[in-house]
C-alpha cells in the first residue's frame, strides 16, 4: 500500500447512508472498485452510478453478469468478482460483517486482509467489526455513523391488523408463500422478495410495492442487505432459520439487520412479530433499538495462497489451519467439496497431466451450486465441463445449447420457474467465464435472454397468485382517464400498462381466459381503449410485409407467420378467389380493408406466378378455333384434364393447332392432357385449394408428399381429386400422370396382343415391385398372367434383347424381391432342383363399356396420335405388331402390318399426317423437311 493510501472503516447500524457515502467517495477518484454482498445490490448501485456518470465509464461484474465498457473507470461487483489486479485508486467492501458468515465469510475476510486501493480503501458494515478490523488492518481509521431515524418495537400483531406499508419476513419459501396467500385474501395482495429471485424479478416485485399497487411485502431475510424500500413496519413470522446445515435462532445483530429496513431516512420505523413467532426477549429488543451488540471475535478464513504442484498439495493448502487468534478456518465450501469429489474419480485423476490442468479443474470447481442439488450431482456436472475444457479447450456448443434449451420454458408454476431460474444461473455463470465457450457474446446474450424470460414469467406468476393487481391497475388508469398504451411481444402477448390482458392473433384479440367475470369486463374495457392505435400500427406493418412472410394452407387459410389472418372464399372465377380477412370489429373498417387488400394482392400474385403458363395461354389471342376451345378447357381444368373428357376435341386439332398449344407447354399424353410445369408441388398444392373452393367442398383434399411416383388409391376419395393432385388411379395405387405417360411410351413398343413382360425400365419408372406393377397394369386395362420358370444361372449370363428376353428381369432387385418364399425353401431343401422365379405376362384386355359401339373396321381406325380409341374408358395402345408404336406403324389401309416403312417424303402425293405425340415426331419432321 502506498504511503498516501489510507484505510477507513465506516461502521454503524442500518439506515446511516454508508453505501451512499461509499459511492460519493469512489466517484471522487479517477478509478474505483466497490464490492457488494448481493447481485441484487450490485445491480442497484450500478444503476445509480450509471445514471450519474453515464454507461460508458461504469462496469457491472457479477458471477452471472458482465457489462464492461471499453473506457471503464468504476467497477461495481459482487465481493467474489472484484478485479483487484487492475490497481484502482479506490476500493470499498460493503457489509464487512459478513466476514463471520459460515458460507461466504472467508471471501470477505480475504478482501479485508488484502484488498487495497492505491489512494483509499473503505470498509462499511456493522459496528461489531470494530475490534477485528483494528487488529487485522494496521493504521485503519474509524468513522461512526448514527442511524437517521428511530426504531421501536411494537410487539405481536395479527396479519389482519398489519398496518399498510409493512414487510412480513419468513425464512423459508413455503412460509413466504403461505403468508402471501393470507395477505392476498385479507388485504388484496402483496409483493414477494426472495434471495433466489433474479434482479429482474426482484425489481419488478419491488416496483409493485413501491408504486402503491400493493401495500404489503412478504420477504425472506434477503431484504436485510441494502434494499431501500418505503417500509414503515417489519414483522417477523419466525425467529429461527435453516442455515444450510441446521435450524438455528437468529442473533440480535441479524434481527437488527432486517428490522432496520423499517423507517428509512428521516422516517421512524417499527418492528415486531406475527403469526406463530414468540415475542422477542427484552434484552434482544433493547439491543436492536439501541444498536448495541456483542463484537465479532472470530472471522471465517481460508488460505488463499494455493499450491498446484499436485492434487494433494492443492487440497492441503485449502485445508491449511491458521494461527491467528482472530481467524478461524472456514468449513469446507462447495468448491472444495466438489474438488475432493472429482479427485476421487480415477478418470479425472488420469486427465491431470500438469499444473495447468489442475488450475483448470479448480476454476471449474468454483462454479457455484445455484441449483442446491446434491454434492455428487453438482460434481458430475462440473466433471463434464472439465472434460470439455481439458479435451477440446471449449465447452461443446451443442451440449450447452441442449441444456439451455431444456430450461427455456415459461410454463409451469412458481416453483418450476424458480427452479429453472436457479438452473439458468449456472449456465449464465459458465458463459461469463473467459475462454470457456466459443462466441462468448452469443452465449452471454442467450443465457441472459432465457433468464429475462423466466424472470418475467416468474413475476407474472407471483403477481397472478398473490396480487389482484391487474384489475386495480387498469381500473385506476381508466378512472383517471389516462391514455392506455398496449404492447405486444414476439409471442403475441398483449400487455396494457404492464398487465397481460390477452393475446393478439393476427388482427383478432383473444382475451385472457383466466380472468373472472368482473375482471373480464375490465379487461374488455381496457383492451378497447388500448388496442385501437395498435391495430393501425400492425396494419401498416402487415401491408408493407414481403410476400415471403405470407402463405396459404391446404384448407384455404391465409397465414402471416404463425398467425391466421384470413381465408380464401369462392370468387366469380376459379383462378381469382376472394379473401375474407380475420379482423376484429374494434379494429375498424379501415384496418379491415387494408388487411383484405394486402391478402388479395398476395394470392393474386401467387396464382400469377405458379400458374403463369396457364394464364399466358388463356391470354394468347393467336389461338383460335378448336385450339382456343381446348385452351379454354385446360384453363378451366387448371392445367390437368383426362384425355377421354375432350377426346373428340383433341382428334379435331390439326398439326398447327397442336403446335400452338405445345408452345404453351401443353403435353398431349395418352391418358392425360396436361402442363408439366403445373405438376410441381407448389402449383399442385394451389390447384387443389382453388378447385376445392370452386367446387364448394367443406374439407379440401391434401396434396401428396413431393417426389412420390405412386400413392395408395382410396376408393372413398373421388378420382377427380387424384387428377387434380396429378395422379391417375390404377389398381390399388394411383400413379403420377407424367410418369404414366413415360410408361405409356414404353408400352407402345411392346406386343400387347401376344403378351410381354415388365422390363427394368418399367419397374424403375413406376417405382414398384413386380407384384405392384402387375396390379397397376390391370388397373390400366391389361391382363396379368402369373407364371414361374427356372431362374437363369448367374455363372452363365445371357446377353438378351431388352424387348423380348424375359431373362432381362432376372437380375432386377424388384423381381428378386417378388420371388415366392416357397422357392427359397425348396431350393434349400433340394439343392439339385433349379431355382424358380415369378414372372407376369401382360396382354391387352380392356373391359368393354356398357354403351360400347361396334368396333370400327381397321381401315377406319385412323388415330393421328397413335393413342387409344378416343371416347373409351381406357384406350388400347396401338401395337400388337413388331412396328407398333413407331412412326407410321399401323396407319393407312393400303400399308401391310409387317411392311417396312419408308420415311422418304413423296412429293407428288400429299404426305400422311405425322403423329405429333409420337416420341419420334421430331425426327420424322426433320426427314420431311429434308425431302
Amino acid at each position: 500500500m502506498r504511503a498516501q493510501s489510507r484505510a477507513v472503516a465506516v461502521l454503524g447500524p442500518t439506515n446511516t447512508g454508508k453505501t451512499h457515502y461509499a459511492i460519493e467517495r469512489m466517484l471522487a477518484h479517477r478509478t474505483g472498485v466497490i464490492g457488494l454482498p448481493l447481485r441484487l445490490l450490485a445491480r442497484e448501485v450500478y444503476d445509480r452510478i450509471r445514471a450519474l456518470r453515464g454507461p460508458d465509464c461504469v462496469a457491472l461484474v457479477t458471477g452471472e453478469e458482465r457489462i464492461v465498457p471499453d473506457r471503464t473507470q468504476y467497477w461495481v461487483c459482487t465481493v467474489e468478482a472484484m478485479p483487484l489486479e487492475i490497481g484502482a485508486d479506490f476500493v470499498a467492501i460493503d457489509e464487512i460483517q459478513l466476514c463471520n458468515d459460515p458460507d461466504r465469510g472467508h471471501v470477505f475476510t480475504e478482501r479485508l486482509l488484502t484488498a487495497r486501493g492505491l489512494h483509499e480503501t473503505l470498509f462499511m458494515g456493522s459496528d461489531t467489526m470494530r475490534p477485528a478490523i483494528a487488529a487485522l488492518v494496521p493504521g485503519v481509521q474509524f468513522q461512526r455513523r448514527e442511524r437517521m431515524s428511530q426504531l421501536a418495537y411494537t410487539g405481536s400483531k395479527k396479519l389482519s391488523r398489519m398496518p399498510a406499508r409493512s414487510a412480513i419476513v419468513g425464512f423459508s419459501v413455503e412460509n413466504v408463500y403461505a403468508i402471501a396467500e393470507l395477505i392476498r385474501r385479507q388485504k388484496g395482495g402483496c409483493a414477494v422478495v426472495m434471495g433466489a429471485l433474479s434482479p429482474r424479478t426482484r425489481n419488478a416485485q419491488v416496483e409493485l410495492y413501491q408504486n402503491g399497487d400493493v401495500d404489503y411485502l412478504v420477504a425472506t431475510d434477503a431484504i436485510g442487505m441494502g434494499l431501500n424500500l418505503d417500509i414503515k413496519h417489519v414483522a417477523f413470522s419466525a425467529t429461527r432459520k435453516f442455515d444450510g446445515r441446521r435450524m438455528r435462532p437468529l442473533g440480535p445483530d441479524e434481527l437488527a439487520q432486517i428490522a432496520g429496513r423499517a423507517g428509512r431516512y428521516q422516517n421512524d420505523g417499527s418492528f415486531g412479530v406475527t403469526g406463530e413467532a414468540s415475542p422477542l426477549p427484552e434484552e434482544v429488543v433493547e439491543a436492536i433499538e439501541n444498536h448495541t451488540f456483542q463484537p465479532v471475535r472470530k472471522l471465517q478464513w481460508r488460505n488463499a495462497k494455493l499450491e498446484f504442484g499436485t492434487p494433494e498439495r492443492l487440497v492441503a493448502s485449502l485445508e491449511l489451519q491458521t494461527h491467528n487468534d482472530w481467524l478461524s478456518r472456514a468449513r469446507d465450501a462447495d468448491d472444495l467439496v466438489a474438488l475432493k469429489t472429482l479427485l476421487a474419480l480415477p478418470d479425472t485423476r488420469d486427465r491431470l497431466r500438469d499444473v495447468r490442468d489442475l488450475r483448470l479443474l479448480w476454476d471449474v470447481c468454483r462454479v457455484p451450486d445455484f441449483r442446491s442439488i446434491s454434492a455428487a450431482e453438482h460434481a458430475g456436472l462440473l466433471g463434464r465441463v472439465f472434460d470439455f475444457l481439458q479435451g477440446q479447450g471449449r465447452i461443446d456448443p451443442d451440449w450447452l445449447a441442449r441444456n439451455i434449451q431444456r430450461i427455456d420454458r415459461t410454463d409451469g408454476d412458481i416453483d418450476a420457474l424458480s427452479k429453472r431460474l436457479a438452473y439458468i444461473r449456472t449456465w449464465t455463470y459458465i458463459a461469463q467465464r473467459k475462454g470457456w465457450v466459443d462466441d462468448e457474446k452469443h452465449w452471454r446474450e442467450a443465457t441472459r435472454a432465457v433468464e429475462d424470460r423466466l424472470s418475467d414469467a416468474l413475476h407474472a406468476r407471483l403477481t397472478q397468485r398473490f396480487v389482484d393487481r391487474r384489475t386495480s391497475v387498469l381500473l385506476r388508469r381508466l378512472k383517471q382517464k389516462e391514455s392506455l398504451v398496449a404492447e405486444v411481444n414476439d409471442k403475441g402477448e398483449v400487455t396494457v400498462e404492464g398487465e397481460l390482458i390477452g393475446r393478439l392473433e393476427g388482427f383478432r384479440f383473444r382475451q385472457d381466459k383466466t380472468a373472472s367475470a368482473d375482471e373480464a369486463k375490465t379487461l374488455r374495457q381496457a383492451s378497447l381503449a388500448a388496442l385501437t392505435p395498435l391495430f393501425y400500427l400492425r396494419a401498416d406493418k402487415f401491408y408493407n410485409a414481403a410476400d415471403t412472410e405470407f402463405d396459404f394452407t391446404e384448407q384455404g387459410g391465409l397465414m402471416w407467420g404463425d398467425s391466421a389472418i384470413g381465408k380464401l372464399v369462392k370468387g366469380d372465377d376459379p383462378l381469382r378467389p376472394q379473401v375474407h380477412a380475420f379482423v376484429d370489429d374494434e379494429a375498424g373498417p379501415d384496418v379491415a380493408d387494408k388487411v383484405r387488400r394486402r391478402l388479395q394482392h398476395f394470392i393474386d400474385r401467387k396464382i400469377a406466378a405458379l400458374f403463369e403458363p396457364l394464364l399466358n395461354m388463356s391470354r394468347d389471342e393467336t389461338l383460335s378455333g378448336m385450339a382456343r376451345g381446348v385452351a379454354f378447357q385446360m384453363v378451366e381444368a387448371m392445367g390437368v384434364i383426362a384425355r377421354e373428357q375432350i377426346a373428340n376435341d383433341i382428334k379435331a386439332l390439326d398439326q398447327d393447332a397442336r403446335g400452338m398449344l405445345r408452345k404453351h407447354g401443353v403435353r398431349f399424353g395418352q391418358y392425360t392432357i396436361f402442363l408439366p410445369l403445373l405438376l410441381k408441388p407448389a402449383p399442385t398444392r394451389l390447384r387443389l385449394v382453388l378447385r376445392s373452393l370452386a367446387d364448394g367442398l367443406d374439407e379440401f383434399p391434401e396434396s401428396p408428399p413431393p417426389g412420390l411416383v405412386t400413392i395408395p388409391y382410396i376408393r372413398e376419395v373421388p378420382a377427380a381429386h387424384y387428377l387434380m393432385a396429378g395422379y391417375r388411379p390404377a389398381g390399388a395405387r394411383a400413379i403420377r400422370i407424367d410418369m404414366l405417360e413415360r410408361l405409356a411410351d414404353l408400352l407402345r413398343a411392346t406386343d400387347s396382343r401376344a403378351g410381354f413382360e415388365a422390363t427394368p425400365d418399367m419397374l424403375s419408372i413406376t417405382g414398384t415391385t413386380l407384384e405392384q406393377f402387375a396390379d397397376l397394369m390391370e388397373g390400366l386395362g391389361y391382363k396379368a398372367e402369373k407364371g414361374t420358370r427356372a431362374k437363369a444361372k448367374p455363372e452363365a449370363p445371357v446377353v438378351a434383347e431388352p424387348a423380348t428376353a424375359p431373362e432381362a428381369l432376372a437380375d432386377d432387385t424388384e423381381t428378386a424381391a417378388a420371388e415366392a418364399p416357397a422357392d427359397d425353401a425348396t431350393a434349400s431343401e433340394a439343392p439339385a432342383e433349379e431355382a424358380l422365379e415369378v414372372f407376369f405376362t401382360f396382354t391387352w384386355a380392356p373391359r368393354p363399356r356398357r354403351d360400347a359401339r361396334p368396333e370400327r373396321k381397321p381401315q377406319d381406325a385412323r388415330n393421328t396420335d397413335a393413342r387409344p380409341q378416343e371416347g373409351r374408358r381406357s384406350g388400347k395402345p396401338k401395337g400388337g405388331k413388331p412396328n407398333a408404336g413407331k412412326p407410321g406403324g399401323g396407319k393407312g389401309k393400303d400399308r401391310k402390318p409387317e411392311q417396312p416403312r419408308d420415311f422418304t417424303a413423296n412429293p407428288p402425293r400429299k404426305p400422311e399426317r405425322i403423329d405429333p405425340d409420337n416420341p419420334f415426331a421430331a425426327a420424322l419432321m426433320g426427314l420431311k423437311l429434308k425431302g
